[in-house]
């Protein structure tokens, strides 16, 4: 089973710390759905006849800029380029300014049945420093609004680490959350990545980012609050309530295969050795004037091998609450872990990074959690290479 990940790449407004690809000034969305539906051709007549697909995610951008109409094209597209018949999970990323009673009621009809709500934050202070276009107000209806059309499995995103947010308000959001019984919660540290306007503003001196030691206290805050109210803390930056866990993402975690439709977006597949992953053109006119001519856009490829899946996979599964297991990663990549990092390993249990080995699985503490990267840089098998 396979994954499909569909890019729409228009924004109403740039968010200042967003480096993902998107533009502001599409007049029509014609040009993009009809390239879109012809990638979607293309990548069915080769990838579709070798597995059925099992989630779909729109991401982007705003997805939600797209009209249903727009969005029903793509969809049938999809089912008839793709063996779509068991699909468990249609995730759809939408914005709070965007989601209307009748627009939710479209996405329902066309088979959308999981919401990821790109909230961000709860206060107005907070919403215009990240250059946001709805309102707190807006923020807390939209969870009403979901769920009175029927709209039961979403996910909200909140972001932590906000430069000069009072201490009070990530707690205020996370009770907020908590008190609309959100079943699916993102959180995502604030980090400064280049070529962004808050960048360009810490740059000049106008915002100073919040540091590592707050941002951590933050994180293991928000670990202890929400595992503590029913959260299953399932990966580094989801925490879900029972039946609530996000089935597209996992592929990405577990070197499943996946295919990116739109500009910018990322596939991965893995079907004997090297693996591939491929991205496609950042440019939304080239991305259509290729396809015009019936020209996969691909920009970048990659081939994998056992040792770079390796590396991958550590990274990944160490992130996840399932954690790594040594005997998979053994027998699938041919490392042997225990061996090799043996010290490595119990100098990151007496540190208290990682719970001590059972079952051949290797978990992170929440102190772990909190340094993942750094426990991960230690057990690379590369790093010796």
């Amino acid at each position: 089973m396979a994954g499909l990940y569909i890019h729409i790449p228009f924004c109403s407004q740039r968010c200042t710390y967003c480096d993902f690809y998107f533009v502001t000034t599409q007049k029509t969305h014609a040009g993009f759905v009809e390239a879109l539906c012809r990638e979607i051709e293309i990548r069915g007549a080769v990838y579709g006849k070798l597995e059925p697909i099992e989630t779909i995610y729109f991401g982007g951008g705003t997805p939600s800029q797209l009209a249903i109409p727009d969005l029903e094209r793509i969809i049938e597209a999809i089912n008839t380029h793709f063996d779509a018949s068991n699909v468990l999970e249609t995730t759809f990323e939408i914005n709070p300014e965007d989601a209307s009673s009748d627009y939710l009621r479209g996405l329902k009809n066309i088979g959308i049945d999981r919401l990821s709500i790109g909230i961000q934050s709860f206060f107005d202070d907070d919403l215009k420093f990240m250059n946001r276009v709805h309102d707190s107000v807006q923020a807390k209806r939209v969870i009403s609004d979901v769920r009175s059309e029927g709209f039961n499995n979403f996910s909200i995103d909140l972001i932590f680490g906000v430069p000069g947010q009072p201490s009070e308000y990530w707690s205020a959001n996370l009770d907020i959350a908590q008190s609309f019984e959100v079943p699916h919660i993102s959180t995502y540290n604030l980090t400064v990545e280049e070529s962004t306007p808050l960048a360009n503003q810490v740059e000049r001196g106008l915002v100073i980012p919040v540091d590592d030691e707050e941002s951590m206290n933050q994180f293991a805050f928000t670990m202890d609050y929400l595992t503590g109210r029913g959260y299953d803390h399932y990966e580094i930056s989801s925490f879900a309530r029972p039946g609530y866990k996000a089935v597209h993402n996992h592929r990405y975690w577990s070197h499943e295969n996946y295919i990116g439709c739109g500009p910018s977006a990322h596939s991965f597949w893995w079907n004997g050795l090297p693996a591939e992953r491929w991205s496609n053109v950042r440019n939304i006119k080239r991305y259509e004037a290729l396809l015009l001519q019936y020209v996969a856009p691909v920009e970048d490829k990659e081939h994998l091998s056992l040792d770079m899946l390796a590396d991958e996979h550590i990274m990944l599964k160490l992130r996840t609450q399932d954690g790594l297991s040594l005997n998979e990663l053994e027998e699938k990549y041919g490392v042997d872990l225990l061996t090799e990092r043996l010290q490595d390993l119990a100098d990151l249990e007496e540190g208290g990074l990682i719970y001590p080995i059972r079952n051949q699985l290797i978990r992170l503490t929440d102190l772990g959690k909190t340094l993942c990267d750094t426990v991960t840089a230690k057990l690379l098998p590369s790093e010796d290479a």
